[in-house]
C-alpha cells in the first residue's frame, strides 16, 4: 500500500495555538503559547510532517503570522505545509520565502480558478490547493461562506491543471472527533487522476479512523491532518503513525 502521512496541526490565532470546531473563531481552545515549542514536540514524537493554518490570516484576507511560522519552520527541521489568507502572488511568496514547502490556496481558488494553471506550472509540488467544503459544497473565507460549488468539481479542475496535492477538509466533522467523513474522502479522490494526492482532515479522533482511511484504497490518498485528537489527548502520535504504516 502507498505511503501514508500524518501531519500534526497547528492553527495559529493571537499568537497562540488553537483548535477551532468547525472553524468558528468564537469557540477556539488555546493549546499552547508557543508554536515553535509545539512544532519541536510533534516532531519529537516522530513527525515527518507538519500542517499549520494561520487562522487570523484566513479571516482577514491577508497572512498575520509570518513572524512565528518561519519560527516554527526553523524549530520543526522537517517540511511545512501552511495555508491562511494567500488571496495574493504576494502574500504567498512571503509565506514562500519563511521556509514553507508547501503553501495551501483556499479563497484564491475558488474565486481565481483562472489563476491555478499559471501558478500549479511556477510552484509545482510547492502549491496546494485546500478545498474546505460542508455537505459537499466549497466554503471559503475562513469557513464564513458556503459557495454553490462542488468539493469534487473545484478538485478536478485544480487537478487538471496541475495542482499536485489537494488538502480536503469536512468542516461539519472538524473538531468534533467523531471520524472523518469517509464517503467524502472517497468521492475527492476519486474525482482527481492519479498524479493529484489528497490528504485528508477533519474528525480524525482514532487510529482505527486511520486505518478505515487506509481501507478506501485510494492510491492517491496520501496522508491525513490530525488535530485535536492529539491536543486533547484522545490519541497519541506514535498509535497514529503505526496505524498508517501498517
Amino acid at each position: 500500500m502507498n505511503e501514508f502521512t500524518i501531519l500534526p496541526a497547528i492553527d495559529l490565532k493571537g499568537g497562540q495555538c488553537v483548535r477551532l470546531r468547525q472553524g468558528r473563531a468564537t469557540d477556539a481552545t488555546i493549546y499552547g503559547t508557543d508554536p515553535a515549542a509545539q512544532a519541536r514536540e510533534w516532531v519529537r514524537q516522530g513527525a515527518s510532517w507538519l500542517h499549520v493554518v494561520d487562522l487570523d490570516g484566513a479571516f482577514q484576507g491577508r497572512p498575520v503570522h509570518l513572524e512565528t511560522i518561519g519560527a516554527i519552520v526553523r524549530a520543526a527541521g522537517v517540511p511545512v505545509e501552511c495555508g491562511g489568507g494567500l488571496r495574493s502572488d504576494t502574500d504567498l511568496e512571503a509565506l514562500l520565502a519563511c521556509g514553507v514547502r508547501r503553501a495551501v490556496l483556499g479563497t484564491r481558488a475558488l474565486e481565481r480558478r483562472e489563476d491555478l494553471a499559471a501558478l500549479a506550472a511556477k510552484y509545482g509540488d510547492r502549491l496546494a490547493v485546500g478545498i474546505d467544503a460542508r455537505d459537499g459544497f466549497v466554503q471559503v473565507k475562513g469557513w464564513t461562506e458556503t459557495s454553490r460549488t462542488p468539493a469534487t468539481q473545484l478538485a478536478a479542475q485544480a487537478a487538471a491543471v496541475g495542482v499536485a496535492t489537494i488538502i480536503y477538509t469536512d468542516t461539519a466533522t472538524d473538531g468534533m472527533l467523531r471520524g472523518p467523513n469517509f464517503a467524502g474522502v472517497a468521492d475527492l479522490c476519486a474525482s482527481v487522476g492519479a498524479a493529484c494526492q489528497v490528504i485528508a482532515s477533519g474528525g480524525i479522533a482514532t487510529p482505527e479512523d486511520i486505518t478505515r482511511l487506509r481501507s478506501l484504497g485510494r492510491p492517491n490518498l496520501g496522508g491525513a491532518i490530525v488535530g485535536m485528537a492529539l491536543y486533547e489527548g484522545r490519541t497519541n502520535l506514535a498509535d497514529l503513525l503505526a496505524a498508517a504504516r501498517a
